[in-house]
Parts: C-alpha cells; sequence; structure tokens
C-alpha cells in the first residue's frame, strides 16, 4: 500500500512539518551545553526544581490526559487523541499520516517545537507494549498547559519534537507483539516487508533527528541488581555496531540515559536497571543508530499495584519530559555517564508471586514436603464484542528453594499448608475439607499448572484423626489465604 501524507499547519508562523512546507534542517549536535544547571533528580527551586521529579510526577497525577488503561488503548483512542491535541494546541502541534498499517489504520506523526535539534519518539512498535502511547499525549499536555514557562518556550524554540504515539496498531487491537502479517516489526529494519516498517524507516531518514527513543515493555519478570527487585524502567544507550563501539553520538545516548536515571531513581528507587546493549543486527533501534541517530531504548517493565498500568505512564511522562528539557537546555550536553554505566543489568529473577516455606500438599498423591512456590502472570485480551478488557493467566513457574529470586507479590507461608484452589465457592475464613489426594483429577502444584492456591491451617490445631491410619490432610481446614491471581479478592 502507498504511504498517504496528510499535512496540517494550523498558524502561519509555525514551522510546517518536514516534506510538506519549509523544513528546518536537521542538527547533527544537540544545543550547546551553556545552561547545564541543577540535576533532574533535584526538585529544589527554580527552573530545574519545576521539573524535578516529585514536582513532574505531580504535574501528571493533576492533568494527564484521560484515556482507557494503556493496554486497552485502541488506534481509534490514538486517533481521537490526536485530533484533541492539534486542535487544543493553538497552532502548536501538527499532525500528518506517515503510512497506514497492514490492516489500513492511519500511522500518525505529530510534530511539536520550531527548534534546529530534531527528536524522534516512537512507542508500540509491539502492539503490547503500550505504556508509553498514552505518556506522549501527557507530554504534548505538559507542553500546552506549560506554554509560558522558560522549560517549554526553550523546548519549543530549540528542539523539533516528532512523535509516532502507535507504530503497530493492528497488533494493539489483537494485544500482541506482532502485526498483522505475523512479522515482528522490530525485526524488520533490514528487509523492510512491513508497512509500518518502511514508513518508520522513511520517516527518520527524512527528519534525520540526532536523538531517537524507542519506547517499549519487557516482560514480568525481568529484575534488577541484587538481591533481585523488579527491573520497573530499563534503560539502554544502544549499539550501533557488533562490537558495541562509543561514538560522540552513543555518548549522546548514555547521558540521556543517566539523567533520566537521576530523575527516576527517587521515584522507584532500586528499580532502574540496564538493558542488554547487544547488537540486534535486524532490530531498528540498533540500525537507527547505525544509520546516524543516537537511540535510547526505554523499557516499561514489572511494578506492583492496582495502578501499575498508570504508574508506569506517569513514569514514561517524567522520563520524556526529563530528556527533552536536558537536550533543550544543554545539561545533557555535560551530563556524566557514570549513572549509566553503573546501572544493574537486566536478569530474569523475578516472580509475579512468591510463596515461601509453605508445607505442600501438591495435590500429585505425594507427601507433603517444605518449599517455595513461583508463580508468573500474563495478560490477554478478551476477545468478543463486549467491551476490551485483559484476563490474567497465571502458572506455577518454580517450586523448592527459590530464595534467589524476587517478587512483586512476597507471602510468608510458614506454618501454612499450600494446596491447589480445590473448592471454587470457597471464601477466605471458610472451613474446607481436602478431597482425597490419590483420586485427585484438578490441577495440581506442579510447574506449568494454574497459579491458583489455597493457604490453609487445621481448624482444630492440636489434635489430630480419629483414625490411626488417617491422614491429617483429611482434617477440617481453615482457609487462611485463597491466592488466585487476575481473580477478584474474596
Amino acid at each position: 500500500m502507498r504511504t498517504s501524507i496528510l499535512c496540517v499547519v494550523l498558524v502561519a508562523g509555525v514551522a510546517a512539518l518536514p516534506g510538506c512546507a519549509a523544513r528546518h534542517p536537521a542538527s547533527t549536535t544537540p544545543p550547546a551545553a551553556a545552561e547545564a544547571g541543577a540535576g533532574a533528580g533535584s526538585d529544589s527551586g527554580g527552573a530545574a526544581g519545576a521539573l524535578g521529579p516529585a514536582s513532574l510526577a505531580a504535574w501528571w497525577d493533576a492533568h494527564h490526559v484521560s484515556l482507557p488503561p494503556a493496554p486497552l488503548v485502541t488506534h481509534d483512542d490514538v486517533v481521537a487523541a490526536a485530533e484533541r491535541a492539534v486542535d487544543a494546541a493553538a497552532g502548536r502541534v501538527a499532525r500528518e499520516v506517515v503510512g497506514r498499517s497492514v490492516e489500513g489504520r492511519d500511522l500518525l506523526h505529530l510534530t511539536v517545537g520550531r527548534g534546529p535539534t530534531h527528536v524522534l519518539l516512537w512507542s508500540q512498535m509491539h502492539g503490547d507494549e503500550p505504556s508509553a502511547t498514552p505518556a506522549i499525549f501527557d507530554l504534548l499536555e505538559w507542553i500546552r498547559r506549560e506554554r509560558e514557562t522558560a522549560a517549554v518556550q526553550r523546548l519549543e524554540d530549540r528542539l523539533t519534537v516528532h512523535l509516532v504515539p502507535m507504530l503497530n496498531p493492528d497488533g494493539a487491537q489483537r494485544y500482541t507483539r506482532r502485526n498483522a502479517q505475523g512479522i515482528d516489526i522490530n525485526r524488520d529494519a533490514l528487509h523492510l516487508q512491513t508497512p509500518e516498517g518502511r514508513a518508520l524507516k522513511a520517516l527518520r531518514d527524512r527528519l534525520q533527528p540526532v536523538l531517537g527513543f524507542n519506547l517499549h515493555n519487557q516482560n514480568g519478570q525481568t529484575s534488577a541488581g541484587s538481591p533481585p527487585r523488579p527491573a520497573t524502567i530499563s534503560l539502554l544507550a544502544v549499539a550501533h555496531d557488533a562490537a558495541r563501539s562509543d561514538s560522540p553520538r552513543r555518548t549522546l545516548a548514555k547521558q540521556t540515559a543517566a539523567l533520566v536515571r537521576q530523575a527516576l531513581e527517587p521515584l522507584i528507587p532500586g528499580q532502574v536497571g540496564r538493558y542488554s546493549d547487544e547488537f540486534e543486527v535486524r532490530a531498528f533501534g540498533d540500525n537507527i543508530g547505525r544509520w546516524g541517530t543516537a537511540v535510547v531504548l526505554i523499557e516499561s517493565g514489572p511494578l506492583s499495584g492496582a495502578d501499575a498500568d498508570g504508574a508506569l505512564v506517569r513514569l514514561n511522562f517524567v522520563a520524556l519530559v526529563t530528556a527533552l528539557d536536558g537536550l533543550a537546555s544543554g545539561r545533557t550536553a555535560a551530563h556524566p555517564i557514570a549513572a549509566y554505566d553503573t546501572l544493574p543489568l537486566n536478569e530474569s529473577n523475578l516472580l509475579s508471586i512468591r510463596v515461601r516455606n509453605a508445607t505442600i500438599a501438591p495435590g500429585t498423591g505425594v507427601a507433603p514436603f517444605v518449599g517455595d512456590i513461583g508463580v508468573n502472570t500474563s495478560r490477554a485480551l478478551v476477545g468478543g464484542d463486549g467491551p476490551r478488557r485483559l484476563q490474567v493467566a497465571s502458572r506455577i513457574a518454580d517450586l523448592g528453594d527459590l530464595r534467589v529470586f524476587g517478587a512483586l507479590e512476597d507471602i510468608d507461608a510458614t506454618g501454612l499448608t499450600a494446596t491447589p484452589a480445590f473448592d471454587d465457592a470457597a471464601r477466605e475464613g471458610d472451613l474446607v475439607r481436602m478431597p482425597d489426594w490419590s483420586v485427585w483429577k484438578g490441577a495440581t502444584i506442579t510447574v506449568g499448572q494454574p497459579g491458583a492456591l489455597f493457604l490453609l491451617v487445621p481448624a482444630r490445631t492440636g489434635t489430630r484423626p480419629d483414625s490411626a491410619t488417617a491422614s491429617p490432610l483429611s482434617e477440617s481446614w481453615r482457609l487462611v489465604r485463597r491466592i488466585q491471581p487476575g481473580g477478584p479478592r474474596p
């Protein structure tokens, strides 16, 4: 399908989109470091303080754009949000269509600013990696609301920021990684068999941006540090060759990532990691670096809490405002890279739930034993004609001594007996009677089985069954905790 371009320039005097009318040449260097000042981690005083992490987080809490939870944002939501952003910006935001997806959905490109330094941000290259997409619209809202501040005026004067909020709308519609061809767009930088990949390549080549932001999500098992903690945000100054060479553009990426780390650490201490910098010859970030643009990868990862999706959007907003302000003010060019180099490398040592020191009655007929149970969760879009919603699936990932793992939820089950969730009607506090495990046909506590569990104590503590030969597991038990990831709590 041919690329269709729609250019919108609302007010005379505002720079037209590149390729539409007058174009600002892309600078090959970031703004000078003349205004390098207080670090992004400070919230104390002056312009730098106003852009500190706590202040930006509070701004987001008060003013973020109203959208569905990030995993449920559709292409229609993005189109509507883009129209609102253009309409509300009084000529400061321009919109174009740089291509169409396999299934014909518009690939939107939004532009703000009129400066000589071009920056490109693209989100949701993988359809099930959505955390940065709402943050892009929050960034535009921040620019609109704060347009009279020195920070925004400086950003608009010195940068031209290009935003592709949803590169894979077909995948987003299905909540899947790949596009409608079944291709991972992020492995198509060389063959360019996807229309989405071709659109991104053409946009980068047209803009020649100094800096790019490749915005993703990583899996829920990603950890950082020792002992393992959730890698809630991971950063990478992307390598542009297999030797992982240093260069001025990679130094710029490292300085940017270091500045972002400094801003995020106060909000998620110990939960910022560094993504592997192994060169992936097929990937867009690596090749965009090879083609001459410095690239920072931001990966949103696991986070506990009832509104983890919203919290990840807020962290992305803080990261993006910090990075763009650093580039516009010159702070980035003067920032040391040590905060990047000392980031702990990502590992896969995180569990969604760890149940520690339980007496495990696995339901397989084997004798109970003491150990830990690790449960991981995943999400999938529920189909049908009703409202879009996500369903959480859980599986037992490991059993035994799991002390080397971290967990989003850590449950000390000392003195409790863990069993499969054998009674759908049981609620916490209820008396239940164990099934006969020798004939049990339901789920068991073994690797790969569902992660729904009961934690129980004997209802008659200190007593024994009437029959000397009966198993203590035939007694009445009280349900202390029902573990049902993704299900309603009793």
